[in-house]
């Protein structure tokens, strides 16, 4: 495993742990692949999957080999993440408009969402290099993760956490882990400026996707659909996109899988942003060359309430390698799709539903075939922003049957099986 520097290509000794490189750009880890029997890996991951108590029960450790082969196991910490559902429904199919979707449901990871594919990789690395004080900038799904891990590691987690939009149930949960919370008025980005700037100062391991080694888990997403599915990818891989830490995961995992041969064919990835929250989609439909900062994003998916996303250019490079496309979309649309997940028996947060409803758009548009097939990424749980549900169904018209159970007369509340 080398860091390499996505902007000049320079080599960062990892002895020396760093986020960027001298000349500002951020880090990757590269793999050296060459001399991996792929059958090999196919049985152990496969055998892997009758784990049970030990690293290898975890469905981002069951890929160690592809995610951080150098790391001994005394020093992984997980909580058994990754292993969650693959979902199909003709009703939710029909409303994306393909001809098959499937739906990840990294809402049910540990601390319910997708960062812990992430997570356990950062908070392992830091209990590598001997770092206990961990530390991240987040709207709600990061610092639960990230304050659930710590505790497991014994280790003192510090959360940055905006003064504004964000999820009252993620932070009781932040607090609830033991992290020591730090309210400041501003939003992510600014969170994300002062750990950039004075994380090493206070000898704080920064756990945001500016932390190559979280983005190393977070393949584990794709690695896992792809194995569920016995190595035969759909079309499509459609995303939400916040911090685009995840677009950017996926399409290095997807990578990884194509190199190596397990796959034949690199699907076409489409990032979902809210439109109060997207200067990534309107950076590429411009077909600008730099991002333009959105100075006060505002969105009900709080996850995606982001307006300067630190992996954007590594997301531009993935959508090159996969010729993938952007979507932003509605509040409203947002709402319209989660309404249908929910009811699917599946469930998910605001910023999850962004993903199917973008693939609705982008068929519609015809940018996406009726005959695709899709794989969509929930990437938080139901109970993540309950803020959103309590609106909903406080404006919800269907009146509500009142009963008096001491002299109940049923009257056509409930249908008569017969």
């Amino acid at each position: 495993m080398k860091l390499i520097c996505i902007d000049c290509s320079e080599q960062v000794p990892d002895a020396a742990f760093q986020y960027h490189c001298s000349c500002g750009g951020m880090l990757e880890i590269v793999h050296d692949f060459h001399g991996i029997d792929v059958e090999l890996l196919r049985g152990i991951f496969e055998k892997r999957l009758a784990e049970r108590m030990t690293p290898y029960a975890s469905g981002v450790w069951r890929y160690k080999e592809l995610i951080f082969p150098e790391l001994p196991e005394r020093f992984i910490t997980t909580r058994y993440e990754g292993n969650t559902g693959l979902y199909s429904t003709e009703a939710l199919s029909a409303y994306g408009g393909v001809r098959r979707i499937w739906f990840k449901a990294q809402s049910e990871n540990p601390s319910g969402s997708f960062k812990d594919n992430g997570m356990t990789v950062a908070v392992s690395h830091a209990c590598f290099i001997g770092m206990n004080q961990l530390a991240c900038s987040s709207t709600g799904n990061t610092s639960a993760s990230l304050a659930m891990y710590a505790a497991l590691a014994k280790s003192k987690a510090y959360v940055f956490v905006p003064d504004r939009q964000i999820s009252a149930n993620k932070v009781l949960q932040t607090l609830a882990y033991g992290a020591e919370m730090l309210r400041f008025s501003g939003n992510y980005d600014d969170g994300i400026r002062f750990l950039e700037r004075f994380g090493a100062e206070l000898g704080l391991y920064v756990c945001n996707s500016i932390n190559p080694y979280r983005i190393e888990g977070q393949k584990s997403i794709i690695f896992e659909a792809a194995q569920m599915l016995k190595w035969q990818i759909p079309e499509w891989i459609v995303v939400p996109g916040g911090a685009l830490s995840n677009a950017t995961a996926l399409g290095k995992g997807l990578n990884d899988l194509f190199t190596l041969g397990f796959i034949d064919k690199l699907p076409k990835v489409a990032v979902v942003q809210a439109e109060g929250a997207s200067p990534f989609h309107r950076m590429i439909a411009n077909q600008e060359t730099k991002l333009r900062p959105e100075l006060n994003p505002h969105t009900i998916a709080s996850a995606m309430n982001i307006g300067n996303p630190p992996s954007w250019k590594k997301a531009k490079r993935m959508l090159a390698q996969t010729c993938g496309v952007t979507v932003s979309v509605s509040d409203a649309e947002i709402l319209a799709a989660k309404v249908l997940i929910d009811r699917s028996g599946i469930g998910c947060e605001p910023a999850s539903a962004a993903a199917l409803a973008g693939l609705r758009k982008l068929t519609i548009s015809h940018v996406i075939d009726k005959d695709e097939t899709a794989l969509c990424i929930l990437t938080g749980h139901i109970l993540k922003d309950t803020e959103v549900l309590s609106k909903h169904f406080d404006q919800d018209p269907r009146p509500s049957i009142q009963l008096n159970l001491h002299h109940v007369q049923f009257t056509g509340c409930f249908q008569n099986p017969n």
